[in-house]
């Protein structure tokens, strides 16, 4: 029989500000082309793309959503089933880089505590930076997340971001997976039948008037009345007098 291949399917969300390079990413990453014509995302888009991760077949389903406030209703309902994110802002956009936590607490509102990835994008326009370094680690820092500065137009780091995601939603369903397999201690079928036996020796114990202890089967004692077969009387001679 051969065996197949088991494909490990993949949800993932970018979500950010308008105009942060969210879907140049997505389109880098998933068709590996790129285009400088800004288009603004109308509600949501999907893209998927294949990868292998150390020996495990992946596939990456990439929701890129629209960052502007009117749409929030129509993305919010993408977010539900998603099992990664990834956290955008441009180098050059302040404004882009304030909001990251509040698209990260939206995120969790639907979906929960996901595996996320901060991305400063547009790096090579680092002359032109709006935020500090410091600011970017700080930030990431605080809210416990991993750092990606990149480059859609150089195609700098792309590819790592996704791979790194993946590795780490992998790493986490191994470590759930371990530790439910650790929380369930089934029982031997010897043992169950040893519980079972002990179980119907207690309920049909008999207890010792005396002191209450429970008797051994040594201790047990059985008296059988004879049956009317079993008794034979004995007969005295008759003996008769001449």
């Amino acid at each position: 029989m051969i065996e197949e291949d088991l494909e490990v399917a993949i949800k993932v969300v970018v979500v950010g500000n308008g105009a942060v390079g969210k879907s140049s990413m997505i389109r880098r990453y998933c068709k590996g082309v790129y285009t400088q014509d800004y288009k603004k995302t109308i509600g949501v888009d999907f893209l998927e793309r294949e990868i292998e991760v150390d020996d495990d077949n992946v596939r990456l389903m990439v929701w890129d959503t629209a960052g502007q406030e009117e749409f929030d209703s129509i993305t919010k309902a993408y977010y539900r089933g998603a099992q990664v994110c990834v956290l955008a802002f441009s180098t050059t956009d302040k404004d882009s880089f304030d909001a990251i936590e509040r698209w990260k607490n939206k995120v969790e509102a639907e979906c929960g505590a996901i595996v996320m990835v901060v991305v400063q994008n547009k790096i090579d326009l680092i002359d032109e930076s709006a935020v500090s370094a410091e600011d970017v680690e700080a930030l990431t820092k605080r809210l416990k997340l991993h750092l990606f500065r990149t480059s859609v137009k150089e195609n700098f780091n792309i590819d790592e971001v996704f791979l790194y995601l993946s590795r780490k939603f992998l790493s986490q369903q191994r470590k759930e997976a371990t530790e439910r397999a650790q929380n369930q201690q089934p029982t031997s079928s010897l043992a169950q039948i040893f519980t079972s036996s002990i179980d119907n020796l207690d309920k049909a114990g008999h207890k010792d008037n005396a002191n209450g202890k429970l008797k051994t089967n040594e201790e047990k004692s059985f008296k059988i009345k004879p049956t009317k077969e079993r008794v034979q009387r004995k007969h005295r001679p008759f003996c008769a007098l001449l």
